[in-house]
Formats: structure tokens, C-alpha cells, sequence
């Protein structure tokens, strides 16, 4: 009986251990995104230029601050619910 109920205990243990790695690591990488966005103005500005258009340091400034703003409402949406 001891032995089926170390199995048990070293099986949820386990399952335990990998619901929170997971967790964990989800929260990270959402908190990073936030801090880091992958988009940079060095991107923003490439892309204002395939586009056929000469971006302003305004233009850009103005664009990254809506790509930060649109993600931090989406984070605040997310957590409400």
C-alpha cells in the first residue's frame, strides 16, 4: 500500500510542477512582450517606407506609442474577464 501511495503522491506532484511551469512561464513571456515589444521604431520605420511614405520621427513615435497602448489595453481586457 506504501508504495502505491508514493506513486500517487510522485504522479500529482509531477502534474503539479508542470501546470505551474507552464503558469509561470506564460506570465513571463506576456510581461516581456509588454516591456519589449518586437516591434521597434527601426521596424516601424521600415515599414512606413515599403509603403511608399517618408515617416517622420512624430509618425513613428505616435505609431509605437498605439502598439504599446492597443497591447496594454488587450493585457488589462484579459484580466478583467
Amino acid at each position: 500500500m506504501n508504495i502505491f501511495l508514493a506513486i500517487i503522491i510522485l504522479l500529482v506532484g509531477a502534474l503539479a510542477g508542470f501546470a505551474g511551469g507552464i503558469f509561470l512561464t506564460q506570465r513571463q513571456t506576456k510581461k516581456m512582450l509588454l516591456e519589449n515589444p518586437p516591434l521597434n521604431e527601426e521596424a516601424i520605420r521600415m515599414m512606413m517606407s515599403n509603403m511608399g511614405r517618408k515617416p517622420s520621427e512624430v509618425q513613428v513615435q505616435q505609431t509605437l506609442r498605439q502598439i504599446r497602448g492597443a497591447a496594454k489595453a488587450q493585457n488589462t481586457k484579459k484580466k478583467k474577464k
